[in-house]
């Protein structure tokens, strides 16, 4: 089932398995949003800052970047899907599916693939896959992202759990590498920076250096950028009655914030390819100063390309602490492992970067 209009006040009971929501108001994305963008999260990743650059790699402009094109795409889905959420909890099978330029319009639909009550009755889980197409129709994202949403009337009956399988993470073979990317004569002097593909191991882990405050202006600021209207955000009137006692950063946000702290380290890392999964570990607030590491789960060659190979990573964020003196994410409490309370971000994505090998091989 199709619904043709919008819900501005969506509870838990109000989903239904299997429906598919379009959401209103398509965006044009402008090259002032990527200056906005880049004004509040200090992003440096050069694909999407040199048109040069861009060419060389073999695309039409320089290229929006993954996570604002992302957030938009996202803010769309914000009044029919989580305007009354608790928290959102956390994304799967994430991919960036054909490049954004500046002047393209995105617009975005949800279909419910998951439901499940809570035991306390007074919200539930929803899960949902959206997708987002431009101006031509093509797919550019698309996405799967669960969040916890408050029930209108807690006696209201449970609708029947239904938890999509989904999967660990997006293979190789799966990943969408533009034929038009074209990385052999990829010039590392334009990052300030030697090291490609072939240098990470995985295993290793990357302590980002630089540390970054977010203040309340800031991520108000950038929620309004991405037009994500939950309440949880904005309305601190409502949130001093909650558990929190105040606005929550939306963790989108904070995943913007942690992947500019962790160009020095991955300079060459062009573009995300696919975010495999993720979950915001714990809440974060304005005022908070977050700091993040790296740690390289696998290194993939791609079929058929030589110039150009996938990093698969698990990028941890961390508020009020330096990324080198935090050793795990995990404490022990009551001699149970438990979630760090400063760790705010775990994600596991994966992004291209070009690869020496070829780069020697064309010097022979």
């Amino acid at each position: 089932m199709t619904k043709l209009t919008t819900n501005h006040n969506r509870y838990f009971e109000d989903f239904e398995l299997g429906e598919t929501i379009l959401h209103a108001t398509p965006r044009t994305i402008t090259e002032g949003d990527a200056s906005l963008y880049i004004g509040l999260t200090g992003s440096r990743h050069i694909l999407h800052c040199a048109q040069p650059v861009a060419h060389s790699l073999g695309y039409e402009d320089k290229t929006i970047d993954d996570l604002l094109a992302f957030h938009i795409a996202f803010g769309k889905t914000v009044p029919d899907i989580s305007v009354n959420a608790v928290a959102n909890l956390g994304y799967a099978e994430i991919t960036f599916d054909h490049p954004i330029y500046a002047g393209d319009t995105l617009t975005t639909s949800s279909t419910v693939i998951g439901v499940k009550e809570n035991s306390t009755k007074r919200n539930g889980i929803v899960y949902v896959r959206s997708t987002a197409l431009n101006q031509n129709h093509k797919q550019v994202l698309s996405w799967v992202r669960w969040v916890m949403i408050h029930k209108r009337d807690f006696d209201a009956p449970a609708p029947k759990t239904v938890i999509p399988e989904l999967s660990q993470f997006v293979t190789a073979e799966n990943l969408p590498v533009f034929s038009h990317l074209d990385a052999k004569y990829f010039d590392i002097t334009t990052t300030g920076s030697a090291k490609l593909w072939d240098d990470y191991v995985a295993g290793e882990r990357i302590n980002h250096p630089a540390g970054m405050t977010v203040d309340d202006s800031d991520h108000t600021l950038a929620t309004k950028l991405y037009q994500n209207n939950a309440k949880l955000h904005f309305d601190d009137l409502m949130m001093k009655s909650t558990s929190f006692g105040r606005r929550l950063m939306y963790g989108g946000h904070v995943i913007s914030i942690c992947r500019a702290l962790s160009y020095e380290g991955l300079e060459n890392a062009i573009s995300i390819a696919a975010i495999n999964s993720g979950t915001h570990s714990n809440p974060s607030f304005g005022g908070d100063t977050f700091y993040c590491w790296t740690e390289v789960l696998e290194k993939w060659t791609l079929p058929k390309r030589n110039d150009i190979g996938a990093l698969r990573l698990r990028m941890v964020g961390i508020k009020n602490q330096t990324a080198d003196s935090l050793a795990s994410t995990k404490i022990i409490v009551d001699n149970k492992k438990q979630c760090h309370p400063n760790v705010v971000l775990d994600l596991d994505y994966t992004v291209l970067i070009p690869r020496r090998s070829n780069q020697d091989k064309e010097l022979l």
